[in-house]
């Protein structure tokens, strides 16, 4: 069985928006992509490393542990053997407490690609493949996330492409949510979970190539 560390934030978590309430883990992404790829006879587990407000490399001033430089290392060390990571970070780099663009955002998950390939490990163990999600393009922030992500729809232009270089440029896979989905209609921030199922649905493909190759 391929084990795949998906490593989050509230988009992959499952939050539904404009609430503090969780998805069930087949309603969730990583959840629904589990249960297709062993569908299609792809034995594997899904590992959810997953939270709220978690940005790539940057704190959070009121929340400790968002900043998800800073224990990636150990949490691939904790769960290996690995096939495959999945970087599902940067909506929250845009967040008002920074003033990130899409370039910086980008040099931070650069910045967690490189953490993978030199995180530790035992004797024998492959070092996993990485793919990298550009998360939905922020809509305009609805309900009570709002003042958290003001002016966020305008700082996070540009992100697909800066993800997408920063990926190539460490051969690491890449997978635009855009393409399949925005964000949600609720809250212009996280996945509504028609969403969720359909990020799952496209993403089955992909996984299941980089596991076959």
């Amino acid at each position: 069985m391929r084990q795949i560390l998906v490593y989050g934030d509230s988009l992959s978590w499952g939050i539904i928006p404009d609430t503090r309430a969780r998805l069930s883990f087949e309603q969730r992404w990583p959840g629904a992509l589990e249960v297709a790829l062993n569908g299609m006879g792809c034995a594997c587990r899904i590992i959810e490393n997953c939270l709220n407000g978690r940005r790539t490399v940057w704190d959070d001033p009121f929340k400790a542990g968002r900043n998800g430089a800073a224990t990636l290392s150990q949490v691939i060390e904790s769960n290996a053997p690995l096939a495959l990571v999945i970087i599902a970070l940067g909506t929250n780099d845009f967040q008002s407490t920074h003033q990130n663009h899409a370039w910086a955002s980008a040099l931070g998950v650069g910045t967690l690609i490189d953490i993978i390939r030199a995180a530790p490990m035992e004797p024998g163990m492959p070092a996993p493949e990485v793919l990298v999600l550009a998360p939905p393009v922020i809509r305009e922030p609805q309900g009570a996330i709002a003042s958290k992500f003001q002016g966020a729809p305008q700082r996070c232009l540009g992100h697909i492409e800066a993800y997408r270089d920063a990926s190539q440029a460490r051969a690491a896979h890449f997978f635009d949510i855009n393409s399949v989905t925005g964000a949600s209609v609720v809250d212009g921030v996280h996945l509504d979970r028609d969403q969720h199922a359909t990020l799952a649905r496209a993403l089955t493909p992909a996984v299941r190539k980089i596991l076959a190759d």
